[in-house]
C-alpha cells in the first residue's frame, strides 16, 4: 500500500456536523421499525449502518484534524442514545468504532499518523467500521490477565497472525480488525495489530457464525479465525511488554495513564443500555394508559401501586441521567450503577405487565434480553466492586505479609 494511498490530505475529508434532534428522532423511529426482525434473524444491520453513513455519523467522533466531526462526549452520548432507542445492536457497533476513533485524539496515541488518517478517511468516504478483537477461547477476556494465544510472527517485512477470536462485535461489517496478539519473540510483546479487511473473502480471515445470543442478536458478534494473515510491520500499531498492559488494567485507565478513554467507554455503553430502559419505560407508559381490565373498569394507570412502581422506574432512570450527563468520579462505579439501574427498570416493567410483557408480540421481552447484556462489558461487576472496596479500605486491604503485620497475624 503506497504512502499516498495511506495519507489522504484534508481536501479529501468532508466534516459532517452533528445532526439535530429532528434527524435523530427520525433515525430512532426508522431503526425501531426493523428492530424486531433484526432480533429474530440475528443478521448484521447493514441497512442501518448505511443510513448512519449517509448522515455522516460513522466519523462523528474522529478528530477534526483528520476530517472527523470531533464530537464531544455529550454529543456522542446524545447520538448513541437516539440510535439505541431504535436498535441497540446498531448503537453498539457504532460505539465500538467511535472508541477506536476517539483514541486518535489523545496526545499519547501511539498509532502511526498515516494509519490514523487512512482509518478516518475510510469512515468518512465509505462508512468503514473498526473494532478490537480481544477475547479468546482459552484466555477469556484480556482484562483478567494472561497472554493471548493469537500469535504474531515476523517474516521479513511482514507480520503473520494466527489465532481465533470470540465475541467479535460487528465482524461481518468491519473494515478494520484491531487484533490483540503476542509476538513469538524470546521475550514476547503484547498489543494491537491492525488487520485490514477488504471484504467477506479477504484471504486468511474467516468468520464462524457462532453468535446465537439471548440479547443484542444483530450485533453479529461471531468468532473470527485468522489463518496466517499478513500485514505490514507498521500495522503493529501498539505492542509493549506485558507488564505495561497489566499495570493499566489494574488501575482501570489506559496504558498512558489517561482516564479519558475509560470515561468515554463507560458513558457510551451506559447511554446505550440506559436508552433500552428508556424505550421499555415508554412502552410501559402506553400499556398502563390503555390497558383497562374489566375487573377494574379503568386503566391500570389509575392504580396507586402502579403509579408507585412507575415512580421507582423514573427514579432509576433519573439517577442514570445525572450520572451519564456528569460522569465525575470513578468510571467503574458509574458503569455498575447505570447498568444495574437499567436492568432493574426493565425488570420492574415486566413485573407490572405480567404475561403481556413476556409475550413476544410485545417488545418488552426483547428490551429485557438486550438490557441484560450490559453486565458483560469490561470492567465486570466483581472487578468494579473489589477495586472500590480496596480503595475504601486503603492499606488495611493489603494481605498481612504486605503490611509488615506481626507473625501471629500472618496466615
Amino acid at each position: 500500500m503506497s504512502d499516498q494511498a495511506r495519507s489522504p490530505t484534508p481536501p479529501f475529508l468532508v466534516r459532517h456536523e452533528t445532526p439535530g434532534d429532528a434527524v435523530l428522532t427520525r433515525l430512532s423511529a426508522d431503526f425501531a421499525a426493523g428492530a424486531a426482525e433484526l432480533d429474530r434473524s440475528g443478521t448484521f444491520p447493514f441497512a442501518n449502518i448505511a443510513t448512519l453513513h449517509r448522515h455522516g455519523l460513522i466519523s462523528q467522533v474522529a478528530p477534526v484534524a483528520l476530517g472527523g466531526a470531533g464530537a464531544d462526549l455529550a454529543s456522542a452520548r446524545r447520538i448513541i442514545t437516539a440510535v439505541a432507542r431504535g436498535e441497540p445492536a446498531t448503537a453498539l457497533i457504532l460505539a465500538m468504532t467511535w472508541l477506536q476513533h476517539r483514541q486518535f485524539a489523545r496526545p499519547g496515541c501511539r498509532w502511526p499518523s498515516a494509519l490514523q488518517a487512512e482509518i478516518v478517511h475510510s469512515a468518512i468516504t465509505d462508512g468503514a467500521l473498526i473494532n478490537t478483537l480481544r477475547v479468546e477461547p482459552e484466555l477469556g477476556s484480556p482484562a483478567r490477565g494472561g497472554l493471548p494465544a493469537t500469535l504474531a510472527s515476523r517474516h521479513g517485512d511482514r507480520w503473520r497472525l494466527r489465532g481465533r477470536k470470540l465475541y467479535s462485535t460487528g465482524c461481518p461489517g468491519l473494515r478494520w480488525l484491531v487484533v490483540w496478539a503476542r509476538t513469538d519473540e524470546p521475550e514476547p510483546r503484547v498489543g494491537n495489530f491492525l488487520v485490514p479487511r477488504s471484504g467477506p473473502d479477504t484471504p486468511g480471515i474467516r468468520i464462524v457464525e457462532s453468535w446465537n445470543h439471548l440479547g443484542l442478536r444483530a450485533s453479529a458478534s461471531h468468532d473470527v479465525i485468522l489463518d496466517d494473515v499478513e500485514i505490514p510491520l507498521d500495522h503493529a500499531v501498539d505492542i509493549r511488554a506485558p507488564g505495561a498492559w497489566a499495570t493499566a488494567a489494574a488501575s482501570q485507565i489506559d496504558s498512558d495513564g489517561n482516564a479519558d478513554q475509560q470515561t468515554w467507554m463507560i458513558v457510551l455503553l451506559g447511554s446505550l443500555y440506559d436508552a433500552i430502559a428508556q424505550t421499555a419505560r415508554d412502552w410501559l407508559v402506553g400499556f398502563l394508559r390503555h390497558r383497562s381490565p374489566t375487573s377494574l373498569g379503568a386503566p391500570l394507570a389509575t392504580l396507586p401501586r402502579v403509579q408507585e412502581a412507575l415512580g421507582e422506574i423514573e427514579a432509576l432512570l433519573h439517577t442514570n441521567r445525572v450520572l451519564l450527563d456528569h460522569p465525575t468520579g470513578e468510571p467503574g462505579l458509574i458503569k455498575y450503577t447505570v447498568m444495574a439501574n437499567a436492568i432493574r427498570a426493565v425488570e420492574r416493567a415486566l413485573h407490572l405487565t405480567g404475561n403481556h410483557g413476556l409475550s413476544r408480540v410485545n417488545p418488552l421481552e426483547r428490551h429485557y434480553r438486550d438490557v441484560l447484556c450490559g453486565r458483560i462489558h469490561t470492567p465486570q461487576d466483581d472487578t468494579i466492586l473489589i477495586n472500590a472496596g480496596r480503595a475504601a479500605l486503603g492499606p488495611a486491604a493489603l494481605p498481612p505479609a504486605s503490611t509488615g503485620a506481626p507473625e501471629s497475624l500472618k496466615p
